[in-house]
């Protein structure tokens, strides 16, 4: 009987257009070899342009989805993402403190096209709650702001919004500097050692998912037993790649290709199909 592959389990909001959220996640979970599983929190109407809605599930759909999962399953690492409300903020924060198994903390705060995916009452269950049950915290620039209130305008800035981020519990920040000039740059640190992770910037409009999809792979690499730098390593470079192989999806910003390190791949074709 074959070995099953790592579990990885997301917790995180449903995109109906494929781009970011569950749909991200999973296929970045397979891409990357490992079991992927999901806790859905929200259901948005989403697509290439923008946020049309989106309906938090209520607590106790999200508590019995993590339960069914972890209980009878069980879990080699944990990612969480767009978690919409206070309330489930903490419901989702008091299953982690139940899970031995290392956690990615993805601050899903602003969509791509800048919708709101987090009530602005959760900013202190995040601060409070959510973010000292990581291993590694992933927030953008934005989300550092939101957050902490540190604004970071060049690369210099990044290790005083890892020292904010890091300042409310988690094991490891990672603090992402894509939004800056220049090469994409991000810093992950856990206050006493730095990691500088630098990729080519590449021309390409089409980046929806792509803080969904590095903390996913990032949740990936810890749950085959990768150390903390390994997988985050590990994960830009996949990410990079994504981001490269971004393709167009209706009127506005497409998807990163998840499959782009998938062998054999039949040649893609228009959404027309020409």
């Amino acid at each position: 009987m074959r070995t099953p592959p790592p579990r990885v389990l997301t917790v995180a909001g449903s995109d109906s257009g494929g781009g970011a959220g569950i749909q991200a996640d999973l296929k970045t979970m397979l891409a990357l070899g490992t079991h992927g599983m999901s806790v859905v929190t929200a259901v948005t109407a989403q697509n290439s342009l923008g946020v049309q809605g989106a309906w938090p599930l209520p607590a106790e759909a999200v508590r019995a989805q993590f339960r069914s999962v972890v209980d009878d399953i069980g879990v080699d690492a944990v990612k969480t993402g767009m978690l919409a409300s206070a309330e489930l903020v903490e419901t989702v924060a008091a299953l982690l403190d139940e899970v031995t198994a290392p956690v990615v903390v993805d601050p899903v705060g602003i969509s791509k096209h800048g919708d709101a995916l987090l009530a602005a009452s959760a900013r202190d269950a995040v601060r409070t709650k959510l973010l000292p049950a990581a291993t590694v915290a992933t927030p953008n620039l934005d989300e550092v702001a939101w957050l902490t209130g540190v604004q970071v305008a060049s690369e210099t800035g990044l290790r005083r919004a890892a020292d904010a981020i890091l300042s409310y519990g988690p094991r490891w920040a990672l603090i992402k500097g894509g939004h800056l000039e220049g090469d994409a740059v991000d810093l992950l640190t856990d206050g006493s050692e730095e990691h500088w992770l630098r990729a080519p910037r590449h021309d390409n409009r089409h980046t929806h998912g792509t803080g969904c999809t590095l903390a996913s792979a990032i949740a990936a690499g810890l749950a085959k037993g990768c150390s903390v730098p390994e997988a985050v390593r590990a994960a830009k470079t996949y990410v990079t790649g994504a981001i490269a192989g971004g393709f167009a999806l209706g009127a506005g910003i497409g998807p990163v290709d998840h499959g782009w390190t998938i062998p054999c791949r039949q040649p893609r074709v228009s959404p027309s199909g020409v």
